[in-house]
């Protein structure tokens, strides 16, 4: 589905408190830019920012980034985070295919990765967020006991995560077909998305992943 853009959104991006013009500048230093030393985690792909701004209020010890590429959708999430008290959330316009250069080897803890593009076609496959390219990405920032979390309504894309985050090395530690209907329900925050599948009946995949034990981290 095409993108509406909203005119004037890069300027107001630009101009927005809760955006990280600079965020290569915190490579490696993301502690002194929260002020806190509290652990990192972000989401690849936020959208409008339900699903990490719920997480920020509910867990003020941990502090949380949001990526988003598309000027217009990272423009909603900042005018919903304008009406919310959220010191331990900041957001990102950047893609992701950068992450090592915005943050350290070890500095992120858990990354989120909710209702992805599935990229259907087979040339596309790359441009998933759970194939081997972005996996090799995330295996740079994340710490040595660091959790990649995977949720989407696709199950064709979930069918190739599960085959594609072990052929980068990774284990898939728990996964789902039918989230809403297991065991790991307790607790989920639910994103835009999920909400609106969730109500016509679509069923919600959803895995984590952390390295194999023994492997060495990437320089």
């Amino acid at each position: 589905m095409r993108l509406r853009h909203i005119p004037g959104a890069e300027e107001q991006i630009a101009e927005s408190p809760y955006v990280i013009q600079t965020p290569q500048a915190n490579k490696g230093r993301w502690a002194e830019a929260f002020g806190s030393g509290s652990p990192i985690q972000i989401e690849v792909g936020m959208g409008k920012g339900k699903f990490l701004m719920e997480l920020a209020a509910a867990n003020p010890n941990i502090n949380y980034v949001g990526i988003e590429i598309y000027s217009s959708v990272l423009l909603k999430a900042i005018q919903k985070r304008k009406d919310m008290e959220l010191p331990n959330l900041w957001f990102l316009r950047v893609d992701a295919r950068n992450l090592a250069d915005i943050f350290g080897p070890g500095e992120v803890e858990k990354i989120y990765l909710n209702f992805s593009d599935p990229w259907p076609k087979d040339r596309h496959a790359k441009r998933r967020l759970t194939s081997p390219v972005f996996m090799r990405v995330y295996d740079k920032i994340l710490k040595p006991e660091g959790v990649v979390e995977f949720k989407t309504d696709n199950q064709a894309l979930f069918e190739y995560s599960l085959e594609s985050i072990p052929s980068a090395g990774w284990k898939v530690e728990q996964y789902t077909f039918d989230l809403h209907r297991s065991p790991y329900a307790e607790g989920n925050v639910m994103t835009e998305y999920e909400t609106k599948f969730l109500a016509e009946g679509k069923p919600i995949c959803k895995l984590t992943a952390r390295r194999e034990v023994g492997r060495e981290m990437p320089e």
